[in-house]
C-alpha cells in the first residue's frame, strides 16, 4: 500500500519557499474507495500550489491519481491555507 501522505508532502514540499509549515492531513470518506487529503501552509505557498486557473493543483492532484491506481481508489485533494 502506498503511503499517500508521505508521496504528497514530497511532492510539495519542492514547490513552496516554507517547506516546514507545510501539513498534510488525510480524512476517511463515506465511500471506503476514496481518501481525502488536506495540504495546509501558509497562504503564499497555497497559492503557488494552486496556481494560475488551478493548472498547478491539476497538475498534483493527476500525479496523485496515478498512485492511487495501484489500490484502486480515488484522491481528492484540499488546499487549505492558515
Amino acid at each position: 500500500m502506498i503511503d499517500y501522505e508521505k508521496t504528497l508532502l514530497d511532492l510539495v514540499k519542492p514547490m513552496v519557499d516554507d517547506p516546514d509549515s507545510v501539513r498534510i492531513q488525510t480524512m476517511e470518506s463515506v465511500n471506503e474507495n476514496e481518501q481525502i487529503i488536506y495540504v495546509y501552509a501558509k497562504s503564499e505557498d497555497i497559492a503557488r500550489l494552486i496556481g494560475r486557473q488551478g493548472n498547478m493543483a491539476s497538475a498534483i492532484r493527476q500525479l496523485m491519481s496515478v498512485c492511487s491506481r495501484l489500490d484502486s481508489k480515488h484522491i481528492a485533494i484540499k488546499f487549505e491555507s492558515y
